[in-house]
């Protein structure tokens, strides 16, 4: 009997006793855990496919550790521009062991430490405009300034302006106006010796 379940945002083929490592999870070590996100159950000539999960299906595990995983060296390099940059970098991991795969739990009380990923999103987007607070338009006092400033101001801008305009534009020059160049004559060319 085999399992496809989503872990953390992974899909993975879990059996009875198989210890896999998936992305850090939020729990301790030794504590017990269930995946409620069951894609496929095989039981012997059976398979259950969910739509796009199994209702009531559970795969029970246990945190082992919390490990790293090796450094992964991550190496850039531009060619002929002298560009070369180097890091490393080493992924965290959760070490679990499959306890059971349940087809229906119904009946079953809920484990303290559940990781569920069920929640759909427009649960999540009613939630967040719930718990924000509201926002008040500043437009409205932007427009309250403008109507208490008094007339004398805008008058004394314009004035300016009139000055500008009774300037007169410096005159231009005219160009020089260009010769053409003198041609020099050609030399004579000399013969050939020979």
């Amino acid at each position: 009997m085999y399992a496809i379940v989503e872990i953390a945002g992974q899909q993975f083929k879990v059996e009875e006793g198989k210890k896999i490592f998936v992305h850090r999870l939020e729990a301790e070590e030794g504590t017990e855990i269930e995946f409620d996100q069951v894609l496929l159950i095989e039981n012997g000539d059976r398979i259950i496919v969910g739509e796009p999960v199994i209702k009531d299906a559970l795969v029970e595990g246990k945190v082992l550790e919390q490990v790293r995983g090796e450094k992964v060296i991550v190496f850039k390099k531009k060619r002929r521009k002298g560009y070369q940059k180097s890091n490393g970098h080493r992924q965290n991991f959760s070490h679990v062991e499959i306890i059971s795969i349940l087809e229906k739990a119904e009946g079953r009380k809920p484990k303290k430490a559940v990781v569920k990923e069920s929640a759909p999103a427009a649960e999540k987007k009613e939630a967040a405009v719930e718990a924000a607070p509201e926002k008040k338009a500043p437009a409205k006092k932007a427009a309250a300034v403008k109507e208490t400033k008094p007339a004398a101001e805008t008058t004394t801008k314009k004035a300016p302006a009139k000055k500008a305009a009774e300037k007169k534009p410096a005159e231009k020059k005219p160009a020089a106006e260009k010769k053409p160049a003198a041609k020099k004559p050609a030399a004579p060319r000399k013969p050939k010796s020979e």
